[in-house]
């Protein structure tokens, strides 16, 4: 699903960052995916996504 309409970014995308680069706030995604940078709608749901990742994946590593 798109996240960011203005810039073409989905949350499979977001996704990625989190699990592979580590990325753990938008200001981290920033640096990576120019996400955020023009009209602002797509901050809420990124932080979302972005905890929500962070918290299956780390939940995910102690079932293991």
């Amino acid at each position: 699903m798109y996240v960011c309409i203005c810039k073409g970014i989905t949350d499979k995308q977001i996704k990625q960052m989190v699990i592979e680069q580590g990325v753990g706030s938008i200001r981290e995604l920033k640096q990576q995916l120019d996400i955020a940078s023009q009209c602002g709608t797509c901050v809420k749901l990124t932080q979302q996504i972005i905890d929500t990742t962070i918290v299956d994946e780390s939940l995910f590593k102690d079932v293991g």
